[in-house]
């Protein structure tokens, strides 16, 4: 074996492995305008690693809005109703402001490691 045919194998492993690695999908619910995790406690910080996601779930009569105009990550997911949700991958570590266009007092923060 040649020493780049070993060269690539290695560096196909690597990669491989590290998009083989298990990225976790997160609920948030945006519940009586404010981020609730699955037991309805108030989500003011995350901490994520690269890879990972959050579904943002509109569980209010009402529409709300996702967004972050961050450096590490801008994003604006749009308007939706109750029921509805959006996803966010996070592919990029950094902290990251997230609020709701609709509801000011709607804010956390993301830390992607």
């Amino acid at each position: 074996m040649s020493k780049r045919i070993l060269k690539f194998s290695l560096a196909t492993a690597l990669a491989f492995g590290a998009a083989g690695a298990q990225a976790a999908e997160y609920v948030v619910g945006q519940k009586d305008k404010t981020f609730v995790d699955e037991a309805g406690n108030k989500v003011e910080h995350m901490t994520l690693k690269v890879g990972d996601s959050i579904r943002f779930l509109n569980e209010d009569p009402f529409f709300h809005n996702i967004f972050s105009l961050s450096d590490v990550k801008t994003f604006d997911l749009g308007s939706f109703p109750q029921g509805d949700s959006r996803t966010v991958t996070f592919d990029k570590a950094g902290k990251l402001d997230i609020e709701c266009a609709i509801h000011p007092q709607m804010h956390m923060v993301v830390e992607v490691q």
